[in-house]
């Protein structure tokens, strides 16, 4: 159960890194007359890469029994 903890967060952390890296090339690409290399749409591409990776890992652990739902008790 600790491994799909630590899986979903270095995943979300992934996420972050890969937004972070889009930021500087949005930021970076295409002053002072450098021509736009594509790195961040790269960077992007791989942050939608990793949210749907994170996606089927929460479906998968949920339906193998790793993830319980901890919602608010129903009726009360």
């Amino acid at each position: 159960m600790n491994f799909m903890k630590y899986l979903v967060a270095l995943a979300f952390l992934g996420i972050l890194a890969s937004l972070a890296g889009a930021l500087f090339f949005m930021l970076k690409d295409g002053r002072e007359g450098r021509p736009k290399s594509g790195g961040m749409a790269r960077a992007l591409t791989v942050r939608i890469g990793l949210s749907v990776v994170l996606f089927l890992c929460i479906l998968l652990g949920w339906k193998l029994g790793y993830i319980q739902p901890g919602g608010l008790p129903v009726g009360k």
